[in-house]
């Protein structure tokens, strides 16, 4: 009896896996658009962009199957959608932190973008003005090399700023953004840079005062600390010798660098050879 209901429960889940597989395999059919999801991290938050990406097909896209002075969904299927988790300034028009509807009216030498509120939307039938966040204009560029696949990407991005680029065809729009969150980035430093002294996060804290023209002194204190905890890394003696080299002290930076070269070699990091050695070529020019 007891194999009985033993060889009943394996059936029971042999039928269950069998229908879950079939589940699993429903016939499906490929948009001839497909979507795409990019994601960039931007200051202390992220813009998350999803849209659908037509392909040209020898077909005339601007001027042509998108005509210009008209709205259009930037993309195919449902209308484009940007996310900001974070207040942000695209073009140093202001723009609260949310997701928007992503338009725009492309012509010959002006683009308007547009953010809308009305997030879900099938291309642009029901696109209302009235609805609209903001609007501003950019200046499209024709570039050589044709890109067959519509694509949104982003470019020249620091913690300050990036690029977002809408491309199709031998067109690209780009578009400006700048986020502001330096006072919090550098209250976080401060406060992690409190903490116990081998988890405090040198590497970075260096780096954001060094680019970002801070308190090069307070930096160059670190680094100093970092050496101390890590005499054998080659990147500290990086980072000491370019903040060195900034503050005006070129033999202390080319005297720092050889130092971290004899750390790279011994432990055959060619990366950090080469940028310890770049720094000695600045120093001497």
């Amino acid at each position: 009896m007891r194999k009985a209901k033993l060889y009943l429960f394996a059936a029971f889940l042999t039928c269950a896996s069998l229908n879950l597989f079939a589940q699993q395999q429903e016939p499906r059919i490929p948009e001839a658009s497909s979507t795409q999801t990019i994601i960039q991290d931007f200051g202390l938050g992220k813009i998350t962009v999803t849209y659908s990406r037509p392909n040209v097909k020898g077909r005339k896209i601007f001027g042509g199957i998108n005509p210009y002075g008209q709205v259009w969904r930037t993309g195919a299927n449902a209308a484009t959608t940007i996310n900001f988790t974070e207040n942000v300034m695209l073009e140093g028009h202001k723009v609260a932190a949310g997701t928007y509807a992503l338009f725009s009216i492309p012509e010959k030498d002006k683009w308007t973008i547009i953010l809308n509120k009305t997030v879900k939307q099938w291309g642009a039938y029901d696109y209302k003005q009235a609805d609209d966040y903001l609007r501003f204009t950019v200046k499209p560029i024709n570039v050589k090399e044709k890109r067959e696949t519509f694509t949104i990407a982003f470019a020249n991005s620091t913690t300050k700023s990036t690029d977002m680029y809408i491309i199709w065809d031998h067109t690209a729009v780009p578009i400006s953004m700048q986020t502001d969150d330096d006072a919090q980035i550098t209250a976080n430093i401060e406060k992690l840079m409190q903490g116990e002294i081998r988890k405090r996060p040198y590497f970075n804290a260096i780096q954001y005062y060094y680019e970002n023209d801070k308190d090069l002194k307070k930096a160059m204190q670190w680094a100093i600390e970092a050496e101390k905890l890590e005499p054998k890394a080659p990147w500290f003696k990086l980072w000491k010798a370019r903040i060195q080299l900034k503050m005006g002290d070129r033999a202390a930076a080319i005297a720092t660098a050889q130092e971290g070269i004899k750390l790279a070699k011994a432990s055959n990091d060619d990366e950090y050879v080469r940028l310890n050695e770049a720094v000695i070529d600045q120093a001497k020019n």
